[in-house]
Order: C-alpha cells, then sequence, then structure tokens
C-alpha cells in the first residue's frame, strides 16, 4: 500500500521522483543521500545528526553482535506475534536507523522512517537501499503525509526531546489511520527526585557547548567516570551514582560487555544525556490522558523490562 504524500507547508499532494518530491513537476523537496529533505539541518536537532554520524553503527544490533534494540522492540510493541505483511509503519525520529532494522529485518511491513536531523544519513548507511525503506528529514510538527494513512505509528527514544510534547503527541495520533495503532516512550517523572540527578544539573550549560568539545571533554573523563560507578555499585551505594555525569550503566548496560564496547556506549549515552536542547520527562498519566483526549481508545500507559533496562510507554488504538 502506497501514502499518499504532502508538502506540510502547503498541503499540496507531491509525487516521489527520481530527485526529489515533486508538486505539478516542480522540485519541492530534494533527495539527498537516500532521504526526502523537507527541513535543514540547522535546527534543534543538530547534537543527534552529530551524535548518530559519529556513532552510526553502534546501537544496530547487526553491527554490534547484540539484541539490544530487538528485545526492546518488541517488548514494547508485542508485533513478533503479528503478520505485518502489506502494512505501512510510521517510525518517528529513528536516528541512526537501531529500530528501522529490526522492523525491516524482522517484520514484512512498508517503513516510512522520519529524523529531523541529518542522521538519516546513518539511517541509509545503515539499512538502506531498499524498497520497503523511505526516509525523510522532516518535523514531528510538518510531516509530509496525509493524515490518517497508517497502520502503525511508532516513536521511541524521542518524545522528551521535542519542545511541545501534546502537540507532538497529537501529531503522532493524527497519523494514524481508524483501528491503527499508536505506540510511544518516553523518559518518566517518577517523583520530585527526577531531575535531582547530574543530567539535569549540568544541562544548562553542557546543552550550549559545542557539540566536538562537548564529546571530547566526556571521552576524556570516560574510564574514571566507569571505574567510579562500578565501585559505588559494587559497595551497594547505587543511589550515588545519579551524581555522576554518566550514564546509567546499572539500568541500561547489558550485562558482561567487553569493555571496548561498553565504554563506546557510555561516551555515546552521556553525550546524549548532556546535549540536547530538550530534555523533558513526563508523567505516564499525563501521556495517557492525550492519548484519550486526542481520540484514541484501549489505551495503556505503563513500565515495560527488556534486558536490563526498562521504559515508560503508552500505547493505544486510533478510534
Amino acid at each position: 500500500m502506497s501514502i499518499e504524500l504532502i508538502d506540510p507547508f502547503t498541503q499540496h499532494p507531491v509525487i516521489e521522483a527520481g530527485d526529489g518530491l515533486k508538486d505539478n513537476n516542480k522540485l519541492v523537496f530534494p533527495l539527498v543521500n537516500g532521504a526526502y529533505r523537507i527541513v535543514p539541518d540547522n535546527n534543534y536537532t543538530e547534537n543527534f545528526g552529530f551524535q548518530w554520524n559519529k556513532f552510526a553503527e553502534i546501537q544496530i544490533d547487526k553491527s554490534a553482535n547484540l539484541d539490544i534494540s530487538k528485545n526492546r522492540f518488541f517488548a514494547e510493541t508485542g508485533w513478533d506475534k503479528e503478520d505485518l505483511s502489506g502494512k505501512t509503519v510510521l517510525e518517528v525520529g529513528s536516528g541512526a536507523g537501531r529500530f528501522t532494522q529490526i522492523i525491516l529485518d524482522f517484520t514484512n511491513a512498508d517503513l516510512y522512517s522520519v529524523d529531523y536531523s541529518n542522521a538519516v544519513e546513518a539511517n541509509y548507511k545503515n539499512n538502506g537501499p531498499t524498497t520497503r525503506l523511505k526516509l525523510f528529514q522532516a518535523s514531528i510538527y510538518e510531516l509530509p503525509f496525509a493524515p490518517a494513512q497508517f497502520d502503525k505509528v511508532i516513536c521511541m527514544g524521542v518524545l522528551q526531546h521535542t519542545p511541545d510534547i501534546e502537540r507532538s503527541v497529537q501529531s503522532l495520533i493524527n497519523m494514524a489511520k481508524p483501528g491503527g495503532e499508536v505506540i510511544i516512550d518516553f523518559y518518566p517523572i517518577k517523583g520530585w527526585w527526577t531531575k535531582l540527578q547530574a543530567k539535569y544539573l549540568l544541562r544548562p550549560l553542557t546543552k550550549k557547548m559545542d557539540h566536538e568539545k562537548l564529546y571530547k571533554k566526556i571521552d576524556k573523563n570516560i574510564d574514571w567516570l566507569i571505574k567510579t560507578s562500578v565501585f559505588f555499585s559494587k559497595m551497594k551505594l547505587n543511589k550515588l551514582n545519579r551524581f555522576l555525569p554518566l550514564c546509567d550503566i546499572d539500568g541500561t548496560m547489558p550485562k558482561s560487555l567487553p569493555y571496548p564496547q561498553l565504554r563506546a556506549l557510555c561516551v555515546l549515552d552521556t553525550f546524549d544525556m548532556f546535549s540536547p536542547q530538550y530534555d523533558q520527562p513526563q508523567k505516564i498519566s499525563t501521556i495517557v490522558k492525550w492519548f484519550k483526549k486526542y481520540n484514541m481508545k484501549e489505551v495503556w500507559g505503563g513500565e515495560i523490562s527488556y534486558d536490563n533496562g526498562k521504559a515508560s510507554m503508552v500505547k493505544g488504538i486510533k478510534k
């Protein structure tokens, strides 16, 4: 099944051509390095473009010889029990394509994948070319698709990094057809202590830093930070780890990773903590409320476990 494409700024239909998307035979959005470019690179997600082009393969299961993305994806979606032949999936916020790879390799769905940053180039290198994948560099608020067309809409690891969370949820729901499923995960608010940690204490400074400078500072200090975190955990002082400027090793990293792989993942995830322009955790109950407000039924919100990690998520069916 093909999806009707539009110019999100004029609402005019556009068609795919060899060099991009065209309106009345006029090129409006070019095809560059495997992706249709609806927006330029200079936006609030520049850090993610830097990040995913620098760490293009580290989270790709088939490249890293891991099952982290696969296990998380199917724990959240439950799609391993579904036949998605002939179904259309919209993935918003695909980064370097960690979940793009899982959808392409383990389902038969046709995938339309979107990222606001030029990480679409890393995604194409990892997962293209294939007729089952179409890539777009576009905003979650101005998606190049006519509404209510997709069987499945997913947004994983992205929602908290958008400027207007409710509007983001509404935009995703608008893309699902009646009977279509929408699945979103996000950073949760678990209590007053949620933001009492190094990430939120230091982010006012680090999010303004040059990306290369921030990356080098993290890379220079990562080894002693890892050693300190491991020491705290062994001494059962895990709660002190929240005050280290380091990603959560205990709660996110697979056990028994070789140190070089652990180190690289820690550099990536720590950069991911400190560089985004926006980091807005949400209450599960708030996202559930918005799902119901914007015409969803069978809404479920909660926490799921996978490997050594957990994810807070909400899912539902479009009325």
